[in-house]
């Protein structure tokens, strides 16, 4: 166990148990059976990473053939759309925006929590509540809840394969060492396609998050109508799965780097937090506890 007064232990800590996390995610039948069914038509909502995973889960669910899902940031949430549940994503379950809007539809639209904190209000807001207590997280900056709640999704949808991929790549990255320069860019974008730009969005927030650092995220095939002006050398281009044709060749070009693992994009992500986590401690930073940020947002009434 690390020691707790180490910066960034707790988050390091956390970051590595995320194979074993998410194995334990991928046997819950009975909570997995407690997300919508196939034909429903869902909203998914969250705040900050909680909402990039639900665009992830969105994206799987509605391209795997299950019905319309459409993911918001709480506080932007169209909910007036004949949606027959709503998914709320929490790690904390006190955000002040998911239980506003757990309140307008109460009585109107089920809604089913994915919630950390057993203890939290939402439990009790929620006609359904998924806990995932064992992946709940000391440190302020999130890596393994929010992709253990992304792994009990990618179950319920019957992708089973995948996730033991994700797992096993996972446990491969985390046992290895990773290569050293990926923490020291001058800059960082971070991309993806279908379910994995949730994922580049979430990479992006976690490597400002923990270190302070530069960086941006953007769908793949969006990068080249206008952001690839920014690759340059000593910066880094990080393709979360599958890049489109000719876009490596077209950001080496530039100077710049371009990153990609043949690997599942969530195992990727499990990567970059542990890059990010180094690179925030050798700047002196410590991202248990980052600048200006709290475990949970809660907006005074």
């Amino acid at each position: 166990m690390s020691d707790p007064s180490t910066p960034g232990a707790h988050m390091r800590e956390e970051l590595l148990s995320q194979p074993e996390t998410w194995a334990r995610a991928a046997e819950m039948r009975t909570e997995q059976k407690m997300l919508p069914s196939s034909g429903k038509r869902v909203a998914v909502i969250g705040c900050g990473t909680s909402w990039f995973m639900a665009q992830s889960y969105a994206a799987l669910r509605e391209t795997a053939g299950h019905g319309v899902t459409d993911a918001y940031a709480a506080s932007e949430a169209f909910l007036d759309r004949d949606y027959d549940a709503i998914v709320a994503l929490t790690r904390s379950g006190t955000t002040s925006e998911v239980l506003e809007v757990t309140r307008q539809v109460t009585g109107r639209i089920p809604v089913i929590g994915v919630i950390g904190d057993p203890t939290s209000p939402l439990v009790d807001l929620a006609d359904e509540a998924v806990l995932l207590p064992f992946a709940d997280e000391q440190s302020v900056v999130q890596t393994r809840f929010a992709t253990t709640a992304l792994t009990l999704m990618r179950a319920s949808l019957g992708l089973d394969a995948d996730v033991a991929k994700s797992i096993a790549d996972a446990s491969a990255v985390l046992a290895a060492t990773d290569d050293e320069t990926l923490t020291t860019a001058d800059q960082y974008t971070f991309l993806g396609r279908g379910w994995s730009i949730g994922l580049a969005h979430e990479a992006a927030l976690k490597m400002r998050e923990s270190s302070q650092s530069w960086t941006e995220s953007y769908p793949s095939m969006d990068y080249r109508h206008g952001p690839i002006a920014i690759a340059a050398p000593g910066r880094i281009t990080w393709q979360f799965g599958v890049a489109p044709e000719g876009l490596a060749g077209q950001v080496e070009a530039t100077g710049g780097r371009f990153v990609q693992h043949d690997i599942d994009p969530l195992a990727d992500l499990a990567r970059l937090h542990r890059v990010a986590l180094d690179r925030a401690v050798a700047k002196g930073l410590d991202p248990d506890m980052p600048r200006n940020l709290s475990r949970s947002v809660i907006l005074d009434a």
